[in-house]
This record gives C-alpha cells, sequence and structure tokens, in this order.
C-alpha cells in the first residue's frame, strides 16, 4: 500500500452523524431514482459485523449495496483517494477504507478484518471488478478469507438492472429499475478465525457462494423489465435498451 495520509476508523461522533447524513441523501436519491425494490432484508444479522457479497454490474452497485441496512457499511476504495486529508475523513466516515488496487494488498486484507473484528460489517464484491452480463463470473477468494479469517458470515446479494442504469462506458445515470434480493447468511464452518485458513474451506464457501449469488441474481433480474440477450452478448443493447 502508497504510503498516504490517512485514517480508517471513522468512529467519532462527527463521522457517525456525517454518515448519516450522507447516507439519507445517497440512499434517498438512488431508491427513488431507480425506483429500487428490495427483499430479504429479514437475512441481515442486525448486531455484529458481517461480509455482504453483492454481484457486480455498476459502479451504481456500490451506493446501491449502502441502500439494503441503516447500518454503517464499510467498502474498499483507492488509496489514492486519501491524499488530501479532508477528502480521507470524508470517505473514511462514509465508510470508505483504502486499498491499492493492481496488488496484493496484504494490509488491505489485514484492515478489512479488523474492521469485522471491531464489529462492523464490510462490504465486499466477489467477482473482484465490474463484469457483464446474466452469468456471475469466477469468484476471487478475498472475500470468503477475509470472512473466514474474522470467522463472521456471508450475506450475498443479487443486484437486478443496475447494468442498465449505468453500463461500463456511460457518463450517465439512467433512470432504470433496480431489484435488490438479499440471501440467507453463509455461516463459516471448520476452523475459522484462526492463523491460517485452509484452502479446502475457501474452496467450498466460495463455491456454495457462486451458486448462491448466480440465483439470487436471477431472482433479482425478475421484475425490472428487461434481460440479457441469451447468447450473452448484451454490451451494445444494455445500454441502448
Amino acid at each position: 500500500m502508497t504510503r498516504v495520509d490517512s485514517f480508517v476508523v471513522g468512529h467519532s461522533v462527527a463521522s457517525r452523524v456525517f454518515y448519516r447524513f450522507g447516507r439519507f441523501i445517497v440512499s434517498g436519491g438512488t431508491r427513488v431514482y431507480t425506483r429500487m425494490s428490495i427483499t430479504g432484508r429479514e437475512h441481515l444479522p442486525k448486531t455484529g459485523p458481517y461480509v455482504l457479497a453483492p454481484v457486480h454490474r455498476s459502479y451504481i452497485d456500490t451506493p446501491i449495496a449502502g441502500c439494503v441496512t441503516r447500518r454503517r457499511l464499510r467498502f474498499l476504495g483507492k488509496d489514492s483517494m486519501w491524499k488530501k486529508r479532508w477528502f480521507g475523513w470524508v470517505l473514511s466516515s462514509l465508510g470508505a477504507i483504502p486499498v491499492t488496487r493492481g496488488t496484493a494488498d496484504r494490509e488491505a486484507m489485514l484492515r478489512a478484518i479488523s474492521v469485522l473484528k471491531a464489529g462492523e460489517p464490510l462490504v465486499l464484491f466477489p467477482e473482484g471488478e465490474r463484469k457483464s452480463g446474466p452469468i456471475v463470473q469466477p469468484l476471487f477468494d478475498g472475500a470468503v478469507y477475509v470472512a473466514l479469517k474474522a470467522g463472521v458470515p456471508i450475506v450475498p446479494v443479487g443486484i437486478g438492472g443496475s447494468e442498465r442504469v449505468m453500463p461500463k462506458s456511460a457518463k450517465f445515470l439512467y433512470p432504470r429499475k433496480v431489484r435488490v434480493v438479499i440471501g440467507e447468511p453463509i455461516m463459516p464452518v471448520g476452523d475459522t478465525g484462526s492463523s491460517r485458513v485452509l484452502r479446502s474451506a475457501i474452496t467450498s464457501h466460495s463455491e456454495r457462494l457462486h451458486s448462491e449469488l448466480q440465483r439470487l441474481f436471477d431472482l433479482s433480474m425478475v421484475g425490472v423489465g428487461w434481460s440479457y440477450p441469451l447468447d450473452g452478448e448484451q454490451s451494445s443493447s444494455v445500454q441502448d435498451q
């Protein structure tokens, strides 16, 4: 991780008040603009840490994830954005954690685990960067590893319609319908929270998470008013619809 003047915690009264205000504005605007519906909120733990693991089809998925709960959610963000102290304070207050993109950022993983051990929920996109299309792509190990390392549940989330709200090449947000479906928590099984997480445990949890994400993604696409072309060549049609 590059050396930047930043902090991660953001537990001051001011930062929590700022988060509530920021969430009210962003969440309210996002829900109205996308005519968002959310089902499965009863599956979210009311207290304690967990990893929220949504599918990832658009930049708008981050504020969408913030709409599912009033609790402060933690996110990962590019560490370069913390170079200015005031902006770093804003980002940290909104729940962001600095990471170095494109590297095996051990410090980022440690920070993520420390957030979970402090009792806060953390958002990690298991597919990594934004993908496209109706198929959930092979998952990276990060989300499962962090959850197992911290001994916390993973909550899978399907987000349907966000790729039409803001496709990859789009510079604007389109007022399209979004549906969010939250699945039951996947509880950590095995020797969790230990110094070493077994590869077999990561593999088995990743397979289960992948299967559940695909099911939830399929459900979330029902009722958004459009569907992906069967041949998978949806990039241009997604933006044009």
